[in-house]
């Protein structure tokens, strides 16, 4: 797994880098207390220099870190061993770095219930991490996803295009906007890695064509695309898949649940992370590739605000320079934010092009 996603294996390659940023996550982002327990899980395909930094972090600050590992589980969402379920189901701060990550299984929505304080950084390794977080004007990438969030309140007509041929049609009538990346301030709701917008558009609105070309994670097959996966939907449910290899490993990964839901498109994202310039095969960082959009199929939770339903599995893909067109008005065009306010924080935080 290392060699798949390129993690340099020397344990003090950007060793200072690292803990500045496991730092920042556990005390700017998660806001970990003097006595609190927190769980960092992990599988086999971990970086484990992630865990153990983020684990010494927590304790400098007076936190009580556990690590859990475990084997690492054919697809995401399946039920953890009863053990890892029992830990995070006590959690006050669980901070989830497992490749086959659990969220949306029975143990995440205990974990939810008991009140825990949860982020998902599957696949994070070191480069990630640094990229990511310690090289990132956090409070300022949060500034930004609030005046996105708010830029889409507004809005009621969503059209996406691109020039891969992507060309999907909804209606947002009144549905809330979630900026997972926020900072943990509420018991038992999850957040994500800073730099990213999420919601769903009325269901039964969402129709037309969109084309994965970045990313799409699961099925473990895939990661970064070396083709093109074509989907059509009708009111919000996939009619057809098609493209090439990855498309056709894609359409039998759907297939084998055997589950209607698993049709169902869950939300939409918008990746803002100035830190991510490319797609790299790990998903949490490919949806944040600055200036993409990111969709979600299968499993929806509550946390988006929309119809909330269960699936035997989630995925997410990623389309790169998507133009955004908000009630008739170009928000973005081919990757690029037009808005004004928008514009000057992308100049603050340093991205090319503004």
């Amino acid at each position: 797994m290392e060699l798949k996603l390129g993690i340099e294996t020397r344990n003090e390659y950007l060793n200072l880098e690292l803990m500045k940023g496991a730092l920042t996550l556990v005390r700017d982002v998660m806001l970990v207390k003097e006595g609190e327990n927190v769980v960092i899980s992990g599988d086999t395909s971990t970086d484990k220099r992630v865990m153990d930094a983020v684990a010494q972090a927590a304790y400098a600050i007076g936190g009580i870190p556990s690590i859990l590992m475990y084997a690492t589980a054919p697809n995401a969402c399946i039920e953890p061993p009863a053990p890892i379920g029992a830990a995070v189901a006590k959690a006050d701060v669980w901070i989830e770095f497992t490749y086959s990550y659990i969220m949306h299984s029975k143990a995440f929505r205990d974990a939810m219930d008991f009140g825990a304080r949860y982020i998902c950084l599957t696949g994070m390794d070191v480069d990630m991490m640094v990229k990511t977080i310690s090289c990132v004007d956090y409070e300022t990438m949060i500034e930004l996803g609030e005046h996105i969030k708010g830029i889409l309140e507004q809005a009621d007509e969503v059209i996406i295009r691109s020039k891969n041929g992507t060309d999907l049609h909804a209606n947002n009538r009144g549905r809330g906007i979630r900026h997972s990346g926020q900072k943990a301030t509420r018991k038992g709701y999850p957040i994500m890695l800073g730099g990213q917008i999420s919601w769903c558009p009325v269901e039964s609105t969402i129709n037309g064509k969109l084309v994965f070309d970045g990313a799409l994670w699961p099925p473990l097959e895939l990661g970064k695309l070396n083709s093109s996966v074509e989907i059509m939907f009708s009111e919000g449910r996939i009619t057809d898949v098609a493209g090439g290899p990855d498309a056709a490993v894609f359409r039998s990964w759907l297939d084998s649940f055997k589950d209607d839901a698993m049709y169902r498109l869950a939300h939409y994202s918008l990746g803002f992370n100035p830190g991510v310039t490319a797609t790299t095969g790990r998903i949490v960082e490919d949806e944040r590739v600055f200036g993409c959009m990111e969709f979600g199929i299968g499993s929806q939770g509550k946390a988006i605000m929309g119809e909330f339903w269960t699936a035997a599995s989630h995925t997410d893909g990623t389309l790169l320079r998507p133009t955004i067109i908000l009630d008739g008005k170009v928000f973005e065009q081919d990757g690029v934010y037009m808005e004004e306010k928008c514009r000057a924080l992308c100049k603050k935080l340093g991205v090319a092009g503004y």
